[in-house]
């Protein structure tokens, strides 16, 4: 059965008589429609019998659509009484909750309140309904899915899109047999899809995208969906591959899946048998393999193929032609596509093969600039590998700033011209130069909106904007997939980036429009600079600016930009579209002054060299005398080793940030020395580490720092901005991290402390281990922090937290794990394993979340006390409470009752877990996230102590760590983070545990 066929019958299903003469809507059922208008804030006009179909009770809008209508059934027995059967509300921007008694209308089968403003929860009540159809879509429902829901044996259309639900599916799901119509996209759903929705086998359209799914993609599907016609699994947080059998789904018409996590390859799937097909998206899902031939007869593909940014080798095959001039749009991009571009490529309706390894011949080259063709990044068949689409391109003159006014006309802001960027809207694929060719724009992806293109890739705001420089926000430049800016003819060297941002496709109001979600990565030099990026989240609401600054290398005089959408946000608000990547204007400037032009005569400039190697001998020579030249040269041909990703800064421009090192700039003690907060020219904040270059420990841990965190980069590392080496100044300049660090937060000086919910609490365990998981798993670099501890946890102004100082940090190498120089970290906080034997793999770091985890818990910081030659810490007190089944003693008595017992066993089954002596049965990193997200089951810790509990010793710590909690108010605590109060741990303490 066809989606149309099935909603025809769907519709046709309900029997919607008209309004008999006479009859009347019964008096229960109108007192029901009387509180369910003041619950969604509907004002019906009671004066005429809601069945009437009079006033308000049933409206069109000006395409005859119904988008308010009460249905009545008034075919009973004698006429007389009618029955609601169904509301419509759509559109309406109902601010109110959902209605909890529609048990009172018995007959009720449709309930549609899609696009509205509606908020709260569904109700359980609504399990005694005998509903056939539920569209709540686009409206800031929360909450988890109730049971109580799949009680409506009835139910065959149930659509929930667009809203912000959370938590794992309930197994009940599966109750709903009868199901045609399954809508959970553009949520908050966690954990894995429950095993039980394979009882769903009546399923026609079902779609999880753009949620926080676990697990890979279940095996029921393609096992018991056999007539399933529209499956769309779209950044939805499952992990490929894509099993092969998907191709047993042969009804299917619409097959979307995109941005599959985990690193697992998969072949093409075998989908010949799948003739009915309109849309293929198999977009980032790590398939590789070559082309099949098959897809070039599917003759009902005629909408769109996108099989971008895979790993897809060989050549484009002869059988694409019929595809290419049938479907609206093809997108082979981001592969590694070789071979001879195929000649009927000028006769394709709209396709895009940039960035991959097609030979383009110099004829074909002329197409590089052409509506809905996109060739850039492929090679010329002269074998010279230049670009095809820059054949014969030269820079005249090297420029050091690019200003752009996305989408927009030429203006002038703060004494800058900013380009023109509006001259075309462009199709669903394209590469266009600026008129000055020194910038061009690349757009990929289709709007999925009834191809109706026009003005889409260029926004324009329609509302009035307070916002600083306004000029660049009144307009922006937007793409479905993939929007690329590419900065050519750019002086080589460090360069600051600033993009601006302003949502202006969303309103700033209490309608549905205010409530679509633009979410998408942002890479600059194909470095993941900002993952999962929402305009509107980050500058506080729709219609308000703001702008990122980033920093990056130019080399091959070339700068790319590029943003992407990764299948997250809403797809159908305020309507039906994909919102990808929007940007307003773009800022680019050279760190460095471009250097100045020049007209001398040659015997000037013969004059001047001479006298300038003079100096220089001269200076050479003090320099030698003083012995600072080879102390500086030392550190400098090792610096110019490391392949930085950083900028360079003078010790004038730092000082001047810092007021000279002004004492009251200063914020702290690092690893290195003093910390001083600063402010750059262009108003960013920073944060500066300065050593002095005497220290040959301090310098090996400063080179070690800039060399591990240039190479990093993730949303809970603190992000290195570059570094100053001048004379015996040695320096890291970092991102200023407005709340310090976690330990002050916690247990520092009253002055410094911050009440820390149990929220805030567990998503800053959620942010470190994510950041740990980066490090140990999903970094280039396998490594090794050796100093996780609560000082090395910051926190920014929304306290999200961050991992820092890098100096002891070690690359992980499976084959060396034995560390034979000293042994690095802080005590308290280190494996036994390395402590004692200087074994050293990823699980130390484990073992030192443990211990944080357990301070965020507790509120206290892992002193060792001693008390009558025993000695306990915090790793001791949750063990003896574990074993006396009371572990909730743990939790720091400050946060009173607000708090949530559950997540809290989560955290301190965790902690105990990575903490455990046998490194084997500590968990990886990537397993906490998972756990700590609720996407896995935490397993019982069995405790490895191997000391008989000691009812004396159990009292003395009850009574050590009450009267802690007792006299420690949010504000009283005169505990200073462990670096200025450091802890000690000796053998004996170690060896009272079972180490393996």
């Amino acid at each position: 059965m066809s989606n149309h066929c099935f909603f025809f019958f769907f519709i046709s299903s309900f029997c919607f008589a008209s309004f008999a003469s006479g009859a009347t809507l019964a008096q229960d059922e109108v007192e029901a429609l009387e509180d369910i208008g003041k619950t969604v804030g509907k004002e019906w006009d009671f004066s005429v019998d809601p069945c009437s179909g009079e006033r308000n009770w049933s409206t069109k809008d000006k395409n005859n659509v119904e988008k308010n209508n009460v249905t009545c059934n008034c075919d009973g027995p004698n006429g007389t009484v009618c029955h609601v059967t169904r509301i419509i509300l759509k559109e309406q921007n109902l601010p109110g909750t959902l209605p909890r008694n529609l048990f009172k209308l018995p007959y009720l089968q449709e309930l549609d309140l899609s696009r509205n403003y509606l908020n709260g929860t569904i109700p359980k009540e609504w399990g005694s309904t005998k509903l056939v159809k539920i569209s709540l879509l686009a409206n800031r429902l929360t909450g988890e899915i109730p049971t109580e829901i799949t009680n409506i044996s009835t139910l065959l259309d149930l659509n929930l899109e667009a809203n912000q639900f959370s938590g794992i599916l309930p197994l009940e799901l599966g109750n709903l047999t009868q199901i045609l119509r399954l809508l959970l996209n553009s949520n908050n759903f966690t954990g894995e899809l429950p095993i039980s929705l394979a009882r769903l086998s009546k399923l026609l359209d079902f779609r999880i995208g753009d949620n926080q799914f676990s697990g890979k993609i279940p095996d029921f599907i393609h096992q018991n969906m056999k007539n399933i016609s529209i499956l769309r699994i779209e950044g939805s947080g499952l992990s490929g591959p894509i099993p092969s059998e998907i191709s047993q789904l042969q009804n299917l018409t619409d097959l979307r899946i995109s941005d599959l996590r985990g690193s697992e390859t998969s072949t093409f799937p075998p989908l010949d048998k799948m003739m009915n097909l309109q849309y293929l998206i198999l977009r980032n899902c790590n398939i590789i393999g070559d082309l099949p031939e098959f897809l070039g007869t599917m003759t009902n593909l005629k909408d769109n193929l996108d099989l971008s940014f895979n790993k897809l080798t060989g050549p484009i095959p002869d059988a694409y032609e019929t595809i290419a001039k049938k479907a609206k749009n093809v997108y082979l991009s981001g592969n590694l596509l070789n071979g001879t571009v195929p000649s009927w490529i000028e006769h394709a309706k709209s396709i895009d093969i940039s960035y991959n390894n097609l030979n383009i011949t110099s004829q074909e080259s002329a197409t590089c600039n052409q509506v809905d063709r996109n060739l850039f990044a492929n090679s010329i068949t002269n074998g010279s590998g230049e670009d095809a689409c820059l054949e014969g391109y030269t820079c005249s003159q090297l420029s050091y700033n690019l200003h752009i006014n996305c989408g927009g006309k030429e203006v002038l802001v703060n004494k800058s011209t900013y380009d023109d960027d509006g001259v075309a809207d462009g199709g669903d694929v394209r590469f266009l130069w600026n008129r000055n060719r020194n910038w061009a724009v690349s757009t990929t992806g289709n709007f999925m909106n009834n191809d109706d293109r026009e003005g889409k890739h260029l926004v324009s705001n329609k509302s009035v904007l307070s916002i600083e420089n306004v000029d660049l926000y009144m307009t922006a430049r937007a793409s479905p997939i993939s929007l690329t800016y590419y900065g050519f003819c750019l002086g080589n060297g460090n360069y600051t980036i600033f993009l601006h941002f302003a949502e202006i496709a969303f309103t700033d109001d209490q309608t549905f429009s205010s409530l679509g979600r633009r979410v998408f990565d942002i890479y600059i030099q194909e470095e993941l600079v900002k993952e999962g990026f929402n305009i509107a989240e980050e500058a506080g609401g729709n219609g308000k600016a703001i702008r990122k600054t980033f920093r990056a290398v130019v080399s091959s005089n070339t700068l790319k930009i590029r943003l992407n959408w990764a299948g997250k946000g809403t797809t159908a608000l305020p309507y039906k579209s994909v919102y990808g990547p929007l940007i307003s204007a773009i800022t680019v400037n050279s760190d460095n002054p471009p250097p100045m032009p020049s007209s001398i005569s040659v015997g000037v400039v013969v004059g001047i060299v001479v006298a300038v190697v003079v100096v220089i001998i001269l200076m050479f020579g003090i320099l030698w005398w003083k012995c600072c030249l080879r102390k500086k040269s030392s550190l400098e041909i090792e610096l110019r080793g490391l392949e930085l990703r950083t900028g360079v800064f003078t010790l004038r421009q730092i000082k001047v940030a810092t007021n000279n090192f002004a004492e009251e700039n200063k914020i702290g003690e690092g690893g290195f020395g003093p910390v001083y907060k600063g402010c750059l020219s262009d108003g960013t904040l920073i944060a500066v580490k300065l050593l002095s270059s005497k220290s040959r420990q301090g310098n090996r841990e400063f080179l070690n720092e800039i060399g591990m965190i240039s190479a990093l980069q993730h949303p809970h590392l603190v992000k290195l901005y570059g570094c100053c080496v001048e004379g015996d100044q040695l320096l890291l300049v970092y991102e200023y991290m407005e709340n310090n660090s976690l330990a002050r937060a916690l247990f520092g000086p009253e002055e410094h402390q911050i009440r820390l919910d149990w929220a805030t609490r567990y998503k800053i365990c959620i942010g470190i281990a994510r950041g740990l998981a980066y490090l140990h798993e999903e970094s280039r670099l396998k490594v090794v922090h050796r100093d996780i501890k609560t000082t090395n946890v910051l926190l920014d102004k929304d306290l999200n937290p961050k991992i820092s100082d890098f100096g002891l940090a070690k690359l992980d190498e499976e084959e060396n794990t034995h560390i034979s120089t000293r042994i690095a970290g802080t005590y308290g906080y280190m494996a036994p394993e390395y402590a004692m034997h200087g074994y050293l793999t990823d699980k130390a770091d484990v073992y030192s979340f443990g211990i944080v985890v357990l301070e965020i818990i507790i509120g206290r910081n892992n002193i060792i006390h001693r008390q009558n030659e025993e000695s306990f810490s915090i790793l001791d007190w949750a063990h003896m409470l574990k074993t006396k089944g009371d572990l909730m003693e743990l939790v720091d008595r400050r946060l009173g009752s607000d708090w949530k017992k559950e997540e809290v066993l989560v955290a301190i089954k965790v902690a105990l877990l990575c903490t455990q002596v046998t490194t084997t049965l500590r968990p990886t990193m990537s397993s906490v996230v998972s756990i700590l997200e609720g996407k896995s089951v935490v397993n019982e810790v069995v405790t490895e102590a191997s000391e008989v509990l000691d009812e004396k010793r159990m009292e003395a710590m009850r009574k050590y760590y009450s009267e802690l909690s007792i006299e420690v108010t949010w504000t009283a605590s005169s505990t200073s983070a462990s670096d200025l109060y450091p802890t000690h741990l000796d053998s004996s303490f170690l060896d009272k545990r079972n180490y393996l």
